[in-house]
């Protein structure tokens, strides 16, 4: 597998923002995203996945070495994590629906009224 380096030894955020900057697309995945099917991307949460034409950037640490940005030629892999995040999309839509619908008639039927902040923790 050919690899390009674009930075070596940076902090992880430093990593996450040139790959935000120099990607097409930009794809978050939790510490323990399985890549290439044998690897898995540790670093501070949310761990960005770039895609460049047919390059995947992402970080990747080496242990007294810092963090590095890499990137690999892989159409396979960016097939897969489009396949993924599609699903990830369409999971959380019929959720955030099923949550509005429920939202929607809680309050309709309670119709409790809003308490800020501060009138929760008023001296009587």
């Amino acid at each position: 597998m050919k690899y390009k380096l674009y930075l070596e030894r940076t902090s992880f955020k430093e990593a996450r923002e040139f790959i935000e900057k120099n990607s097409e697309e930009v794809y978050y995945v939790e510490p323990g995203y399985r890549i290439f099917k044998d690897y898995f991307i540790i670093g501070v949460p949310p761990v960005a996945l770039g895609i460049r034409g047919d390059e995947v950037l992402f970080t990747y640490v080496k242990p007294c070495h810092g963090t590095f940005v890499m990137g690999v030629d892989s159409s396979e892999e960016i097939a897969r994590l489009r396949e993924k995040e599609e699903k990830k999309i369409k999971k959380t839509l019929k959720e955030g629906q099923k949550q509005g619908s429920e939202k929607d008639r809680t309050e309709a039927d309670t119709k409790t009224s809003i308490i800020s902040y501060g009138d929760v923790y008023k001296n009587k």
